[in-house]
């Protein structure tokens, strides 16, 4: 039986979260429509400042951006659902942290701080076809460690995610989430074998067969199907909420953490962006689902924050943008 004592604190935490700074949004949508009647629409750039402004309580900008890698194993890995040895997730880990992956340059370039966070990788969660990925301790725990993992100032918060056999977790979330069967929400992945995503999607109803009737619960979904990664991420856009921080999402996992935050509440996204439009059309459907309108259309397979390091690099220059129309073209009220 479960006795939900374990996620009383993260649904308390949910229902009270925040909501958006309205002035600090107004009064920059009243910047940009004064300069729409001189020069013309600029498009995104202006959702982007007024979306940092509601969010972050304040006049747009971008001073300390952090990019959060959360890597996890998945005891799923096991049944082949990815052409990536489960010990891919350490070296991508390793070299990230030695500064030699794709995310590190584009960290470098926009001036992004970077941490990355190794979670318990020599313990893969629980085979979902068979047991619960975590147990309501484990998985409530790492919520919490996520939430933590924004600690330390911050003003704009890049997530992503590192974890063989992550994709097949996604689609298993989603299905539950959102309804339908593994083939409607597998994709490719790391591979585009056809034998490999049936194999997936068989895995996926495999999940879902054995958690029947324990779904019910979003936060069930996550510690049932989930993996420590989801966890962590869940917290971290949690956090952020409580601490006026808006956040860039990348990857399946980022998506699937959101999605079962939004079911506990509506409302638990809303300072999240999608860093770019998602190669996996099930990833891809369920940020339809969510609301959330990508950023760009880099087209990037993998969900380990370089879209998300990417897109910071476009919120930034619309916060400055607002500030050079601000300085330019003052506006009275």
């Amino acid at each position: 039986m479960v006795s939900g004592l374990p996620f009383d604190d993260i649904r308390g935490l949910l229902r009270a979260l925040p909501a958006g700074d309205e002035v600090a949004a107004g009064n920059v949508a009243a910047i940009f429509s004064a300069a729409k009647r001189q020069s013309g629409s600029l498009g995104r750039l202006e959702e982007i400042a007024v979306w940092l402004a509601r969010w972050s309580g304040r006049a747009p900008a971008v001073r300390r951006p952090l990019a959060a890698i959360f890597a996890g194993n998945h005891g799923v890995a096991t049944h082949g659902v990815s052409p990536r040895a489960v010990e891919e997730t350490a070296r991508a880990v390793e070299l990230c942290a030695a500064g030699g992956a794709p995310i590190n340059g584009v960290c470098l370039a926009y001036d992004i701080g970077l941490k990355v966070f190794d979670l318990a990788l020599h313990l893969p969660t629980a085979d979902i076809t068979t047991d619960a990925a975590l147990d309501e301790r484990g998985c409530a725990a790492t919520i919490a460690f996520g939430m933590e993992a924004v600690a330390g100032g911050t003003d704009l918060l890049c997530i992503g995610h590192f974890g063989v056999g992550s994709s097949t977790v996604a689609a298993a979330m989603f299905a539950a989430l959102f309804g339908g069967t593994g083939k409607d929400w597998v994709g490719p992945g790391s591979g585009t074998d056809v034998a490999m995503i049936a194999r997936k999607a068989e895995i996926v109803d495999r999940a879902l067969s054995t958690h029947r009737g324990q779904l019910g619960d979003p936060l069930e979904v996550l510690r049932r199907l989930g993996g420590r990664e989801f966890a962590a991420i869940a917290g971290a856009i949690i956090a952020a909420r409580t601490e006026h921080i808006p956040v860039i999402l990348d990857g399946a996992a980022a998506i699937a953490a959101a999605a079962v935050l939004r079911g506990v509440n509506p409302d638990a996204v809303s300072h999240c962006m999608v860093a770019q439009r998602p190669v996996d059309p099930g990833t891809a459907d369920a940020v339809s689902r969510l609301g959330l309108s990508p950023l760009l259309g880099v087209a990037i397979a993998s969900g380990d924050g370089t879209a998300a390091a990417l897109a910071a690099g476009i919120v930034k220059a619309a916060a400055s943008v607002a500030t050079t129309l601000a300085e330019w073209r003052p506006v009275t009220t």
